[in-house]
């Protein structure tokens, strides 16, 4: 318990819940309408964001918001709109992101930054400054997602019908998307833009074996994710490790034990 005395300790493990509540919301309506890769082409343009901040002399999450909404909009607009096959647009807002990324990091002046902390996540290193910014992106997620519940869940479970009964079902997307943007900036700092889309699947894939209902599989996603952040950090503390690898190695540890279980004893 002596560790929990540091205060890049007690961050930590603030950081670790925050993204906790973000992830088991915003992760089971990626799971729900099978968009993983879409977050991931999200995630991944993003980090242009993060190159724009550097050359701004600002913070990157700063420059990470923005960005990160602005590509989720465009994914979803050329999606739906132009038409674009969506594995398409999702590739070109994918290398379009990563490439501003490193043009904006080349151009700025002096030695070029380490990275790694936001390409693979070190939740170690999270300041005070972030969790404030984290707390505020969580109660806009929970707001925007308790006004718009039964909208969501809608689109989430049958959008042709939804649409038929009179929803705006293009509108309600691409505010999934933007929500989604909003995860991945919480997100970057825990596990990093390379591995965020596991952090949004996995809890979720997994609350969905035990689940009867959104609400429940939401709650018991995000219980999920705490604790596989949680022991993810212990361990990459005790063992000396990347955070965000052990966290995300925990993950998937317990998604495939469960899903052999379910497999061994022929439950669906």
């Amino acid at each position: 318990m002596e560790i929990f005395s540091y205060e890049f300790m007690q961050n930590a493990v603030a950081a670790a819940l925050l993204a906790s509540v973000a992830c088991g919301i915003i992760g089971t309506y990626v799971v729900v309408k099978r968009i993983g890769f879409i977050s991931g082409g999200i995630a991944h343009a993003a980090f242009g964001g993060i190159g724009l901040g550097y050359y701004l002399g600002i913070s990157p999450l700063l420059g990470l918001i923005p960005f990160s909404l602005l590509s989720a909009l465009g994914i979803g607009l050329l999606g739906k709109k132009a038409k674009v096959a969506e594995d398409t647009a999702i590739g070109a807002f994918w290398a379009a992101g990563m490439a501003l990324g490193v043009l904006f990091i080349s151009l700025t002046p002096g030695y070029a930054p380490n990275l790694f902390s936001y390409l693979f996540g070190n939740i170690l290193t999270v300041p005070r400054t972030d969790l404030y910014m984290m707390a505020a992106l969580d109660a806009l997620i929970v707001a925007v997602v308790f006004a718009f519940y039964k909208e969501f869940l809608a689109v989430s479970f049958d959008e042709e019908y939804a649409e038929v009964s009179g929803l705006n079902t293009m509108a309600l997307y691409l505010l999934q998307l933007a929500l989604i943007a909003l995860t991945v900036v919480i997100l970057v700092r825990v596990v990093g833009i390379v591995m965020v889309i596991a952090l949004l699947t996995i809890p979720p894939a997994i609350a969905r074996k035990f689940s009867r209902n959104l609400r429940s599989m939401m709650v018991l996603s995000g219980v999920l994710s705490a604790i596989f952040t949680l022991t993810g950090l212990w361990l990459s503390y005790l063992f000396d490790t990347a955070s965000g690898a052990t966290i995300i190695l925990v993950a998937a540890l317990a998604f495939t034990v469960v899903h052999l279980v379910f497999a061994v004893t022929g439950r669906e």
